[in-house]
Order: C-alpha cells, then sequence, then structure tokens
C-alpha cells in the first residue's frame, strides 16, 4: 500500500465503520473531555473494551475532575474501575496522577504532547488520543490494532507501537492522523483481526500486502 492508495482506502473505512460498533473511547453526541479521555484511556490499558465502557461510567458518576477523583478512597476507585486489569495499580496511578494535575497544571490536563508525556502513567498512546480527542489537536495514537495493520497493509514495517508512530508521522497526510487510529481500532476489531482476519470481505484487500497473514478467511 503506497500513498496514493490511501485516499480510497480512508474513505472504504469510514464508509464501513458506519456499521461497526463505536469503539469504548469514543462516545456519539458526548463532550469529548480531556479529563474523561485521559482515565479512559488508562483504564483501557490491557482490558477489553466491553470492560473500559462500562467501568469509566461507573468512576465518572462519582468524580469527573481531579479534585472529586482525590476525594474517594481508593477502595471505591478500585471497585468502580474492577475487572479492569491492574485495577488496584491503576486506582493507586489516578490519586498520583490526580494530584501531580492539581499540584502542577491547575486541576487541567496538559494540551501538549510533551506535558502529557511528563505524567505519571502516560504513554505515546494516551497521549496522543488525549490530544486528538480531547483537545481536538494533531496527533496520530498507534495502539495494538494500528500497529498491526499498518504492517499488514505494507504501509509501514515497524516492530513496536512507537515506530510505527515514528513513521506515519513521516509518511501519512496529516489530514488523515486525528481520524486513523478510530477506523483501524473499529476495523481490527470487526474484521483485520489478528489472527484469521476476513480477507474475503474486505473492501481494501486489492491494496493490502497481507504482511504476516498465514491463514484468512
Amino acid at each position: 500500500m503506497n500513498n496514493r492508495q490511501i485516499p480510497a482506502v480512508m474513505r472504504r473505512l469510514g464508509a464501513e465503520a458506519l456499521r461497526w460498533p463505536v469503539p469504548a473511547l469514543i462516545h456519539k453526541g458526548r463532550k469529548w473531555d480531556p479529563f474523561r479521555i485521559l482515565i479512559s484511556c488508562l483504564i483501557s490499558l490491557r482490558t477489553r473494551d466491553e470492560v473500559t465502557g462500562p467501568a469509566s461510567e461507573r468512576l465518572f458518576a462519582l468524580a469527573d475532575n481531579p479534585k472529586k477523583l482525590l476525594a474517594l478512597p481508593l477502595t471505591v476507585i478500585e471497585e468502580a474501575i474492577y475487572p479492569s486489569a491492574f485495577y488496584r495499580v491503576k486506582a493507586g496511578n489516578f490519586h498520583a496522577l490526580c494530584r501531580e494535575l492539581e499540584a502542577t497544571h491547575g486541576g487541567q490536563v496538559p494540551d501538549t504532547l510533551e506535558g502529557l508525556l511528563q505524567l505519571r502513567g502516560v504513554g505515546r498512546k494516551t497521549a496522543n488520543l488525549t490530544l486528538t480527542l480531547g483537545f481536538d489537536a494533531m496527533g496520530i495514537c498507534v495502539d495494538a490494532h494500528v500497529h498491526r495493520i499498518a504492517n499488514r497493509w505494507g504501509y509501514v514495517k515497524t516492530k513496536s507501537a512507537d515506530e510505527t508512530e515514528m513513521a506515519l508521522r513521516k509518511k501519512l497526510h496529516r489530514k488523515y492522523w486525528k481520524r486513523l487510529n478510530g477506523l483501524l481500532v473499529a476495523f481490527g476489531q470487526n474484521h483485520c483481526r489478528p489472527i484469521s482476519p476476513v480477507c474475503g470481505e474486505c473492501r481494501i484487500a486489492l491494496w493490502c500486502a497481507k504482511v504476516g497473514v498465514t491463514t484468512h478467511r
């Protein structure tokens, strides 16, 4: 796959995405508050979408800003986000993160990649998603789906999500940066799965190099 084919690929993925469930961190008709996006993304780490969404809703019903979350006992946070993976560790990290936001940023989430990456437990995936969804700012959020699919297409050749982000920043037109994660997460969950992807029904199979695909349907 090359840059001449990307516009058609993105158009077809956009059309197909209307039939797919919305990823857990993207809620139609809701204001994308940076703090909610940040915390939801941290809850989602090593956790399935069907757990992340309800866990985030339970927590935000109790506290939707750093000051309120700090007022919650750790046991209450743990109960709210259970069964998210490492829920006890995450609860402690949330307190530490909120103390940092209150002490250093006036209770506000930083609106730069550099500022976000300085926060406790925040990596590039979380920082980029907070920027793109929370601030409508430029960024490329690369998770397991984006990393896998971009390499499967043959569009990049990288060994890690961070390497994929850097390669996409150099190669992919900026107008696709913010949309890429939402489309490829939905595509990866519903169609281009890690094992035995549904290549026989894929609308973009014509351009996919199928790198690393040994079995498909």
